[in-house]
C-alpha cells in the first residue's frame, strides 16, 4: 500500500510552482516554471531511492532495478506540463503517483523481476507549440526534426527551446527505445468528467483512447467598412465561419459519441468597425472508433467547402495533428480490474475521451490506464480536483497493477 500523505504533500508542493493569481497551475514546457517542477521532482525521486536521468527530449526519469536488470522495463508516468491556468492534478498524480508505487516498494523491501522507471514526459499538452506529447513521441521514436519546428507565438521553435534548455535538438533520435525493451506503460490520471462521479466510484480502468484530430481552418473574404458595406455585398468570413462551427456542433452530435471543440478563433484585423478580411479557428475533433472520426471529419470538410463557395470565400485547411484511437491491453486491463476487486472497488471499465501519452506508445508496447474521480468533471481549470482518498485509491490500484506486470522477484 502507499503512504497517501505523502503523496498528497507532494501534490500540494508541485502545485506552487506555475500557480497563477486565479489559483490555476501555468507550467509550459521549456519554461523556468517547468525547470523548477522538473527539480522538485527529481527530488522526490531520489527521495524515493530512484536512479534520475534526463533524456535526449527532456523526459525526466526514476528507475527502480529489477532482479534481472536486462528484462523489459515495466512504465509508469504522466506529465508535468500544463494548459495555460489549469489544474494541479492533471499529469501531476501520474507522475507523483509513480514516484510514490516505488518509494513505497522500496521501504516495504519489494522487489521485482522487471525494471520499473516513472517518467515524467515533455510537454503532453501541446499548449505552447500547438504540437503535443513531444517527450512520449520521442521514446517511441516517432520525433522528427523537421517537427521540432513548430513555434511558440514569439516566433521560438520547439527546436531553439530544447537548445536554451540546454538539450540537443539533432540527438533526439537517442531517447528512443529499441523495441523489445518496454513491457508494458501503465498511467495514472485523472478522468477530466463526470462518469465515475455519477457512479459514485473513486476508480475506473480504461478500455480505450479517443483519437484527437487537431486542423486549423483558414478563410479569407473580403474586409470592408462596416457601415457602408450593403450585407448582400458582403464576403464575411466570419459569417462562413460561425455556420461551420455550427454545422461542427450537428455532425459530432449526430454520432452520440465524437466531440468537436472550437477552441480558438481570431478575426483579422480585429476593428470593432470592419467587416473582417481572414478568419482563422482550430477545430479538435475525437472519437474512440476511427471509422466514425474519418466519418465526420469528411462530413465537416464536405459542408465548409460548401458553406465557403456560397458565401465566396476562400478556404484552406490546416492538418496540426492526427493520432489514431487506441485500444487498452487486454492484460494491463486485467491486472487492473484485478488489483480493484483486491481492494474492494468495482472494476469499472470506461473510454478516455481525452488524449494521453500512451497513444504515441502503442507500436512499442502494450499501454493501459487508470482513471481517478475528478470532482465535478472539471479539468484544463483552476477548479480542477480530486481528493486525497481518492488519489491514494487511484494510486493503490496503480500499485498493485505494476507489482503484477513487473512480478516479484
Amino acid at each position: 500500500m502507499i503512504n497517501p500523505d505523502r503523496l498528497w504533500d507532494r501534490l500540494m508542493r508541485l502545485s506552487d510552482i506555475g500557480k497563477q493569481e486565479s489559483g490555476g497551475i501555468t507550467r509550459l514546457s521549456f519554461t523556468p516554471e517547468e525547470r523548477a517542477a522538473k527539480d522538485l521532482v527529481r527530488g522526490f525521486m531520489l527521495e524515493a531511492g530512484l536512479a534520475v536521468r534526463e533524456d535526449e527530449v527532456g523526459n525526466l526519469i526514476g528507475r527502480k532495478e529489477g532482479g534481472n536488470p536486462e528484462a523489459p522495463v515495466v512504465l509508469v508516468g504522466s506529465h508535468i506540463d500544463s494548459v495555460f491556468n489549469g489544474g494541479n492534478f492533471d499529469g501531476p498524480l501520474g507522475v507523483l503517483a509513480g514516484v510514490e508505487i516505488l518509494h513505497a516498494m522500496n521501504e516495504q523491501g519489494i522487489a521485482t523481476e522487471h525494471p520499473i522507471e516513472v517518467i515524467a514526459f515533455t510537454d503532453e499538452e501541446g499548449t505552447r507549440f500547438s504540437y503535443g506529447m513531444i517527450g512520449s513521441r520521442g521514446i517511441a521514436g516517432l520525433l522528427e526534426r523537421s517537427e521540432l519546428e513548430h513555434c511558440d507565438k514569439d516566433g521560438i521553435s520547439i527546436a531553439e527551446a530544447m537548445r536554451q534548455n540546454g538539450l540537443d535538438p539533432d540527438a533526439i533520435g537517442k531517447a528512443a527505445r529499441p523495441k523489445g525493451s518496454v513491457k508494458a506503460y501503465v498511467e495514472l490520471h485523472i478522468e477530466q468528467g463526470k462518469v465515475l462521479e455519477s457512479r459514485n466510484l473513486s476508480v475506473g480502468v480504461v478500455s480505450g483512447v479517443a483519437g484527437p484530430l487537431w486542423v486549423k481552418f483558414i478563410l479569407e473574404g473580403e474586409a470592408g467598412h462596416a457601415g457602408a458595406t450593403p450585407m448582400t455585398l458582403r464576403r464575411d468570413p466570419l459569417a462562413a465561419a460561425a455556420e461551420i462551427m455550427l454545422a461542427i456542433e450537428q455532425e459530432a452530435g449526430k454520432t452520440g459519441t465524437a466531440v468537436g471543440t472550437v477552441g480558438q478563433l481570431q478575426a483579422y484585423p480585429g476593428g470593432v468597425n470592419i467587416i473582417p478580411g481572414k478568419v482563422e479557428f482550430s477545430l479538435d475533433l475525437r472519437d474512440v472508433d476511427q471509422a466514425v472520426l474519418d466519418r465526420v471529419e469528411a462530413e465537416i470538410v464536405r459542408v465548409a467547402k460548401q458553406i465557403c463557395e456560397k458565401r465566396g470565400i476562400q478556404l484552406a485547411i490546416e492538418l496540426l495533428q492526427r493520432i489514431p484511437p487506441v485500444i487498452c491491453s487486454e492484460e494491463i486491463q486485467q491486472a487492473a480490474k484485478d488489483a480493484c476487486e483486491s481492494l474492494g472497488f468495482e472494476p469499472f471499465t470506461m473510454p478516455s475521451g481525452a488524449g494521453h501519452d500512451c497513444m504515441q506508445l502503442t507500436g512499442l508496447c502494450p499501454v493501459g490506464m487508470i482513471f481517478a474521480r475528478s470532482q465535478k468533471g472539471i479539468s484544463h481549470n483552476p477548479a480542477e480536483y480530486t481528493t486525497k482518498e481518492d488519489c491514494a485509491d487511484g494510486a493503490n490500484v496503480l500499485y498493485r497493477t505494476v507489482l503484477s506486470l513487473a512480478g516479484k522477484a
